[in-house]
């Protein structure tokens, strides 16, 4: 039999000296590759079951109460072992351990993801009827790319406050049994004026309108008899009438569920990746985490793609209070805590695809089933808007990721003056904590169904694991 040929001197050089992304199928043993296929599938169930912020939170909430999680109100007594959460108005949600290592000295581990995502939200005073048929008036929420958004099944979900008081939750689309809704779009036939249009422009935001229904009530005295007939059904099944939807928060999302992507299965597509594709592996991470040495902290934000504004968005006082009271109770100086803590930003980033490579620069880009992506600076324009990771923090992570055996990557939106995005990482800097993003790049990123890699899904996990451990 032949010797195996030794290396050369170069190729020595170049396989300790260079720098290669690892594939995550390829590096991982079939035990792991088989773990991150059965995680994959409870991801898929928690995807499908949180298309809103809202539901996002009482998933979360109920998946954290079966391991061990209680809810924590300000002014609750914290102490080393408690599992707490803290549920900001329905719609974000904090979860924290207390570990028993000193916080003053160790700060804490935050892991801060957000839970909205691109949709088509119902306006204030949205019901009318023409030419026979209902629609719902519409504002988009975030950056999407409206023509995407027509021809496309709908599901209605939200919550509405009755005259009385009353709280109703409403979806109706995503069992097989019920109807979907649909905003129209112009047939090819017609279009010609339209297509000729830059696609920014195609598709007017004031014309995405939802069609809700469409069969006449039955009454010759009634004026609007496709508009009387969709409230007499909400009425009856729901208890409104037309002005609760005043006091409602109604979004149109796809009704799509989660599906395995490829003949492979090495893939998932769905709508809202960004950024539940991070806020799963965070709330995992510290619900399954039996480390009783850090205290660490789980942020599942709202509002982050209109700007994380509001009450319920990262750039609200209650995250900075949350320290302040776990501080506190331990006699710790708050400034202290934040200094010495540490945070992974997590949230998506773009996918390298081929069929678009022109906005990519492929040596920085993320690449699919290469891991979990971090990002050290996001922005646009000169890094403008940027949190821009100190190389001392890029370090520690690095270190810990090679030495927990997480397959990771580095990453960038695109090239420069592509365009550009952020994050909250920005927003968790000026509490004065390192920060760097993290998270699983994605196909067709904002689209109405996106696609990420299982393999990607898993790394974000194990990272996830070994930074709060």
């Amino acid at each position: 039999m032949a010797k195996d040929k030794e290396k050369s001197l170069g190729a020595n050089l170049e396989e300790n000296l260079t720098y290669k992304k690892k594939n995550f199928f390829e590096e991982a043993t079939e035990e792991k590759v088989q773990k991150a296929y059965e995680y994959a599938v409870g991801y898929m169930k928690y995807i499908d079951d949180s298309k809103t912020e809202r539901e996002a939170v009482k998933t979360s909430i109920a998946y954290a109460e079966s391991k061990g999680f209680t809810e924590y109100k300000f002014g609750d007594k914290i102490s080393v072992g408690d599992k707490k959460y803290y549920n900001n108005r329905g719609k974000s949600l904090v979860l924290f351990k207390i570990g028993k290592e000193d916080i003053g000295q160790n700060g804490i581990r935050i892991l801060a993801s957000h839970v909205d995502a691109p949709r088509i939200d119902v306006k204030q005073n949205p019901l009318y009827e023409d030419s026979g048929m209902a629609f719902l008036k519409t504002h988009y929420y975030g950056g999407i790319k409206k023509y995407q958004w027509t021809a496309t099944p709908l599901a209605l979900h939200g919550t509405v406050v009755l005259a009385n008081g009353n709280c109703v939750d409403v979806c109706i689309g995503e069992d097989d049994s019920d109807p979907v809704f649909y905003i129209n779009d112009l047939l090819p036939h017609l279009a010609r004026e339209q297509v000729t249009k830059p696609m920014a422009q195609a598709i007017d935001g004031e014309t995405l309108n939802v069609l809700i229904g469409g069969f006449p009530f039955k009454d010759d005295d009634v004026k609007e008899k496709v508009k009387l007939s969709v409230l007499s059904k909400l009425n009856e099944k729901y208890g409104m009438v037309e002005s609760d939807f005043l006091s409602a928060e109604f979004s149109l999302v796809p009704s799509f569920k989660a599906r395995d992507v490829g003949i492979d299965r090495a893939l998932i597509g769905a709508y809202g990746h960004d950024d539940r594709v991070c806020s799963y592996p965070a709330l995992t991470a510290i619900c399954e985490d039996n480390n009783d040495k850090l205290t660490s902290m789980v942020i599942l934000a709202d509002k982050e793609e209109i700007g994380s504004e509001g009450n319920t968005g990262m750039q609200c006082g209650i995250y900075a209070d949350l320290i302040d009271a776990i501080a506190c109770a331990f006699g710790k100086s708050s400034a202290l805590v934040r200094m010495n803590s540490k945070c992974l930003s997590a949230d998506v980033t773009a996918a390298y695809d081929p069929n678009f490579a022109g906005v990519y620069e492929k040596r920085n880009s993320g690449m699919i089933s290469c891991g979990t992506a971090i990002c050290k600076f996001t922005g646009s324009g000169g890094k403008g808007g940027s949190n821009d990771a100190n190389a001392e923090f890029v370090g520690f992570i690095r270190k810990l990721f090679d030495d927990n055996g997480v397959v990771w990557q580095t990453a960038e939106l695109g090239k420069v003056d592509a365009g550009g995005g952020g994050t909250v990482a920005k927003f968790i800097a000026k509490l004065n904590i390192d920060v760097i993003d993290i998270g699983v790049p994605v196909i067709s990123m904002h689209a109405p169904y996106e696609v990420i890699s299982k393999g990607d899904l898993y790394s974000t996990y194990e990272a996830f694991v070994a930074f709060i451990k």
